[in-house]
């Protein structure tokens, strides 16, 4: 399990989960058992270590869903959601012979009547305790949170999903914990679109659940709304961010290298086989990850000469003292010197492919997402952009990814020059790739009449870029707007009022000069939480940082279903024409 989390969203989890069940255990003497799900589990990893749970008297975890030998003189503590399948297995531990002493059982999130009371009758005199907590999202990052559902873009975008509004229950009932443990009650607002209704349904959920919620607080007395702003937009509303080769070295490494579950597997200079878990935990990449990868270039041989001092004895002499010295170090050296190793192993191979391949593709993609050049000359022939792209060795994901970057420069395209781009990309038997946006609300096909409007941008000619970084996320236009009080009424409907409005100054691109910020400083100005539906990508999560650091009076928090990225997404795209999988809430599980 990790560490224990010093800032954001971890801290705060932590911080619930020893108010309510650890606190409730403190009493007891007696070493107890704790037993999760699959979700529980990779909620407590994200947040806790086990030696902070050895602390609270709780000697073993085990996993519900496995057979376990009987502990009878032991107390077990139950943390899991609050579906058939917990309790069911509950249930089968205590029916027909009890594996414990007594049972604490805690709900991640409400408990439908029919399971508690199922529970409470087949084994209601094992239960000492029974309480619902109100977590059930993955505090991901400091300011990034997830609902863990990878599995929720298809059911919410595929035209043949058969529970598409259950989803969007599940996520407005994840969101309404998120405020809960956040302790907030905020004014929500919504992206209206003509093509797409989620985002208005989700917030209509959302403001209905949260008031039920703190209609009574436990003093009795019904919850005002904080200074906080819940706004929710769907996917589809910035196509071009989640598709381009970014530069930063989280996004790029995501992108480029096969990290799966943050692990970042590497083959070390001596030829053996490692990994490395990339989170939190590790200082230097919580240091670099936002960093452009040129600054982060730029720090690899410093690093190599640090690492080449630290195999040197300054005087050439192993003494005893010496030695117990370097004993006295080790620990902590080790471990400074093993972050380093990891980094310049990944920097190294993102630049390997920034140099095979990347750097072309980017000049195109960068002139057809901005629409102008280097210069700032407007692209006015996209097509003579994408050429090139169409034309070299490049990867079929690839060349999809430019192709999707030109239609969407143009809002859209002719069917007969759309047919003829699948050709050139060679997809002709899985096209999908390519129409499937349309079941996101962006134009892929249009016609002479249509009539293209692209959302207005901020001005931002005066802030230096790299050239091969130009694009903007559109939802940091969104962030900067809303804590400026800018924010369009009638683009972004209120479906319930925040009470008061925003201050904040001008955010600036933290793109070229990268400043350190201490993630940890507790932010007494408003929050503002932003839920994407269908997916973020790294550089979205990127601009809650920039902008909190640049606001100051404001802390951005940013969550989605999932995190993705560009290669996940274009499978996802592609996968929305197949019917409904019987198992795939079961491999979603599984995988958790």
């Amino acid at each position: 399990m990790a560490a224990v989390s010093d800032h954001g969203l971890k801290r705060i989890v932590w911080k619930r989960i020893q108010d309510t069940i650890i606190t409730d255990c403190r009493n007891s003497e007696v070493w107890k058992v704790l037993i999760l799900d699959a979700f529980t589990t990779k909620l407590l990893s994200s947040c806790c270590k086990m030696s902070d749970l050895m602390s609270e008297k709780i000697t073993i975890v085990e996993d519900l869903f496995k057979s376990r030998e009987p502990v009878l003189e032991m107390k077990a503590i139950y943390f899991m959601t609050p579906t058939a399948k917990c309790v069911d297995a509950f249930i089968a531990d205590f029916k027909p012979k009890p594996k414990y002493k007594a049972a604490y059982v805690y709900f991640t999130d409400y408990c439908p009547d029919d399971l508690f009371n199922k529970m409470r009758q087949a084994c209601g005199k094992h239960i000492r305790v029974c309480k619902e907590i109100n977590i059930s999202f993955m505090p991901q990052e400091a300011q990034v949170f997830t609902c863990d559902n990878p599995g929720a873009f298809r059911s919410i975008y595929s035209p043949k999903s058969q529970d598409k509004m259950k989803t969007l229950e599940t996520l407005a009932n994840q969101l309404v914990t998120l405020c809960a443990t956040l302790d907030e009650y905020p004014g929500i607002r919504y992206k209206k679109d003509g093509n797409m209704e989620n985002a208005k349904v989700l917030a209509e959920m959302v403001d209905r659940k949260l008031a039920a919620h703190y209609q009574l607080d436990d003093s009795s007395k019904k919850k005002e709304k904080t200074q906080a702003q819940l706004l929710i937009v769907d996917r589809g509303f910035d196509p071009v961010t989640p598709i381009l080769h970014e530069l930063t070295y989280q996004a790029m490494a995501y992108d480029l290298i096969d990290i799966k579950n943050d692990t970042y597997k590497y083959k070390a200079r001596d030829g053996l086989e490692k990994q490395a878990l990339l989170n939190e935990d590790d200082m230097l990449w919580v240091n670099l990850r936002h960093q452009h990868i040129a600054e982060v270039s730029a720090q690899i041989p410093k690093m190599v000469k640090e690492i080449s001092a630290s195999k040197k004895q300054p005087d050439g002499k192993i003494t005893v003292s010496n030695l117990a010295q370097m004993m006295k170090k080790m620990p902590a050296f080790r471990k400074q010197m093993t972050e380093k190793t990891i980094h310049l192993q990944l920097a190294e191979d993102c630049m390997k492919h920034f140099a095979n391949n990347v750097e072309k593709l980017c000049k195109a993609e960068q002139d057809l997402a901005v629409g102008a050049d280097v210069e700032g000359l407007k692209v006015k022939d996209p097509m003579r952009t994408l050429l090139p792209v169409l034309l070299n060795p490049y990867s079929k994901h690839d060349k999809i990814r430019a192709v999707l970057l030109y239609i969407f420069s143009l809002n859209g395209t002719t069917e007969e020059n759309l047919n003829k781009l699948i050709e050139h990309v060679k997809i002709e038997e899985e096209p999908e790739y390519i129409q499937n946006w349309k079941e996101l609300g962006v134009s892929i096909l249009t016609t002479p009449s249509f009539f293209s409007r692209k959302p207005t941008r901020r001005e931002r000619s005066q802030e230096e870029r790299y050239n091969l970084s130009r694009w903007i996320p559109t939802i940091k236009d969104v962030m900067e707007d809303v804590v400026e009080n800018k924010l369009d009424t009638k683009e972004w409907p209120h479906q319930s009022e925040c009470p008061a409005a925003w201050n904040g100054s001008g955010a600036v691109s933290a793109r070229q000069k990268h400043k350190a910020s201490t993630q940890d400083d507790r932010r007494t100005g408003s929050r503002l939480i932003i839920f994407v539906i269908g997916g973020i990508s790294f550089s979205e999560m990127r601009c809650a940082y920039e902008v909190t650091r640049a606001m100051k009076t404001c802390e951005v928090i940013i969550g989605s279903s999932h995190i993705t990225t560009p290669t996940v997404l274009l499978d996802d795209i592609k996968a929305l024409s197949k019917g409904p999988m019987e198992s795939f809430t079961l491999e979603v599980e599984t995988k958790a």
